[in-house]
């Protein structure tokens, strides 16, 4: 290619990347966010557990419009992981009262994620989309672990941050689906998707009504100069189990990343505790893992 003809295609990549940052930017200065082809149900889902004061009653009539929605929310209340009676449970009601509200939210954004894979506007981006959400399922299922045998924390709702982490790297996914050309550079797409996914995460979840705990915590998930004092916090069990899911097969480069990590530092874990602890949970990982989709 000659000179002239790199200089335009620079040009060309360079007008898209501002038409397509410039496009985000009118979107999140609105006010409102909301993830592209999100199911109603699900919306509407959010909304009715953002009431301090929802009943049960109204949570099962919600979930239960939607079968599919009801059949996963079952699958997770029986997996191995949350279900430490063995005891089946077969109906909603039992489901969202055994499970909780953070259960429900992660069933609800399992289910519509898994729908949100299937819609026609994003046909192409089967294997992106896989990628993402995957590797979510993957943190959330560390997250929930590693807040259960290393912490006080609430393991639920560690699940959830880790399910969320990655909304921000999901909504543009969804939104880049119109402008194709930038799949065609890769270090542009990423470069937009490092500057602007978690200003777009936050966004999303303070529109959901996600608990400020969750919030900080995916808002702090790339800080590693983060430093704290005190008992380990929800940002260092994201950030610990983000890192794990990086880097479980490269000992090298996980000891490297969880010092780095200041924050991470206050969960004392090494490659060796982590392997102990993959080893151990490997049962209970796999369960969650399936349940999440």
């Amino acid at each position: 290619m000659s000179a002239p003809q790199q200089l335009e295609t620079t040009d060309a990549t360079e007008d898209r990347a501002f038409a397509f940052v410039r496009a985000l930017a009118e979107e999140l200065s609105k006010g409102k966010v909301e993830l592209p082809g999100f199911p109603d149900v699900a919306i509407r889902i959010q909304r009715v557990l953002a009431d301090e004061n929802v009943t049960a009653d109204r949570i099962v009539r919600v979930i239960g419009s939607e079968p599919v929605l009801a059949g996963r929310l079952l699958q997770m209340a029986n997996s191995v992981a949350l279900n430490v009676t063995g005891k089946p449970v077969t109906d909603l009601r039992t489901a969202v009262t055994r499970v909780g509200i953070n259960i429900v939210r992660s069933a609800t954004i399992a289910f519509a994620i898994q729908q949100l894979r299937r819609a026609p506007a994003l046909r192409g981006l089967e294997k992106p989309l896989d990628v993402l959400w995957q590797r979510s399922v993957q943190v959330a299922s560390l997250c929930h672990v590693i807040a259960k045998r290393l912490t006080h924390l609430s393991p639920d709702t560690a699940m959830l941050a880790g399910l969320l982490h990655g909304i921000g790297r999901l909504y543009i996914l969804t939104r880049a689906g119109k402008h194709r050309a930038l799949f065609s550079d890769v270090a542009t797409y990423q470069a937009i998707e490092r500057e602007w996914h978690l200003t777009i995460a936050v966004a999303l979840l303070e529109n959901w009504e996600i608990a400020d705990e969750i919030v900080q915590a995916v808002r702090d998930s790339a800080d590693m100069e983060r430093e704290v004092r005190g008992s380990p916090c929800l940002g260092d069990v994201l950030m610990a189990s983000m890192i794990i899911a990086q880097y479980q097969n490269n000992p090298a480069e996980l000891e490297a990343n969880l010092q780095k990590a200041k924050a991470v530092q206050r969960l004392q874990l090494t490659p060796a505790v982590c392997e102990q602890i993959l080893r151990e949970a490997a049962e209970e990982i796999a369960a969650l893992r399936a349940a999440l989709g």
